[in-house]
């Protein structure tokens, strides 16, 4: 067993915690968990944090539990929240905590023979109990002073809240609160780990097993992650960045981390690698010295492209990043899916071109003019390919050249160049 709290202090994970939580942790093994809120059939970067926290638990020799909020998810936790969010069916519930199952055994070791992670769904403990066995022997052991007093309650039904907050928001964590009494008395569970907005929701959980099985819990919260120029972290101009490679490319995913500001890297490399610290105050000092290198950008990228997709996803995503940036082949590019490379080229201008226009082969200046104004006039076309300045899929080629099916990436598209940055998309119809 290792310091399990001392290793999220100096990565900058530790927010707040119970009294004692750090000695009992180190005098025993415990089981801890951490819940995720199955409102999408991926998680995304947001969720990288307590995932991890629960790898750091289990290398640290503790039971990592991860809780999927199957019942919790229909009612909708309102920390940190300004208005009531849609409620989930069952159906769109159950499709969504398979997803999160998937993903999840991607970070954790479910197979461990000392303490394998467990995969838990609240609905299973909660979908019997009847609204009067929970007010009976839930409900009565909480009072409402207690719940109005939390954080995420008072923000809602403070001034400055224009929506208020309903009943079944302000249950809410009642029904956390169960379930960490429910994972004490049966697993054992001794810890719940969340964000800080979680805090009071936690706590409620604490207070519950206190006043039902007279027993003692701990707690601990982490820090939610911030950029340093104000956006929210997790997001890019197109919307969240998922763990699922269907809404987010590894390429894409690879981008986002390699996009990081130099002060946003010192902060991620210890958040989200598992690099020890002598490596991480090595790479600091190394990037410092010449920051446009990106070491730490890079090193970040490899590390959780590795760990959220595999080696080959990582690899492919350099490949990718390599065809804007470095020196690439008509192979490269072939290579690619239609995915990652409409994520390369996203926003470069684009025409329409038939199946019937590659059958006899199009030739270069329809290509680049007649049937696609890439160029503008056939004359200026003539002109750029007799200086050598076109290439089709990243080879250059002169005027006689014809495009053909043979030319199509992804089945689909040719990727015209003129000169070193001036890209157009041919897309078959």
């Amino acid at each position: 067993m290792t310091n399990f709290v001392e290793e999220l202090r100096w990565r900058g994970l530790l927010h707040d915690m119970m009294p004692e939580t750090e000695t009992f942790l180190l005098d025993n093994k415990t089981a801890g968990y951490i819940g995720f809120d199955p409102t999408a059939d991926s998680l995304h970067i947001g969720s990288l944090v307590p995932i991890l926290i629960l790898k750091h638990f289990q290398k640290a020799g503790h039971k990592p539990i991860a809780l999927v909020g199957g019942a919790t998810g229909m009612i909708g936790d309102p920390s940190g929240k300004s208005k009531e969010r849609n409620l989930l069916d069952e159906e769109e519930l159950q499709k969504n905590i398979k997803g999160i199952k998937a993903q999840l055994t991607r970070f954790l070791d479910f197979e461990s023979k000392e303490n394998s992670a467990v995969l838990v769904n609240n609905f299973d403990w909660m979908k019997d109990i009847s609204l009067i066995d929970f007010v009976r022997d839930t409900g009565k052991h909480i009072t409402v002073n207690y719940m109005m007093a939390k954080d995420s309650v008072k923000k809602r039904l403070g001034s400055d809240s224009k929506e208020g907050m309903s009943f079944t928001e302000f249950t809410y964590q009642l029904f956390q609160g169960y379930d960490f009494y429910h994972l004490y008395k049966e697993m054992d569970c001794k810890l719940q780990m969340g964000g800080s907005d979680q805090w009071g929701n936690i706590t409620t959980g604490t207070e519950l097993i206190r006043r039902k099985m007279q027993g003692k819990a701990y707690a601990i919260t982490v820090p939610l992650v911030t950029k340093s120029d104000g956006s929210k972290f997790g997001k890019s101009e197109g919307g969240n960045i998922w763990l699922d490679t269907s809404r987010t490319s590894p390429y894409k995913f690879y981008q986002y981390w390699l996009n990081s500001s130099d002060e946003d890297a010192e902060k991620y490399i210890k958040i989200f690698t598992f690099l020890d610290k002598e490596v991480i105050e090595k790479l600091i000092t190394e990037h410092k010295e010449a920051p446009h290198l990106r070491l730490l950008q890079k090193k970040i990228g490899e590390e959780v492209t590795v760990m959220a997709h595999g080696q080959e996803a990582y690899e492919n995503a350099i490949k990718a990043s390599n065809i804007l940036f470095g020196k690439s082949t008509a192979e490269d590019l072939k290579s690619l899916d239609e995915k990652t490379f409409l994520d390369v080229f996203d926003g470069v201008p684009q025409a329409s071109i038939t199946k019937t226009d590659l059958e006899s082969g199009l030739d270069m200046i329809d290509a680049l003019a007649g049937k696609t104004n890439f160029l503008k006039s056939n004359s200026e076309a003539r002109r750029a390919l007799k200086e050598n300045a076109i290439s089709v899929n990243k080879e250059k080629v002169k005027e006689e050249y014809t495009i053909t099916f043979s030319d199509l990436i992804a089945n689909k598209y040719v990727l015209l160049q003129r000169g070193k940055k001036n890209y157009f998309l041919l897309k078959v119809d």
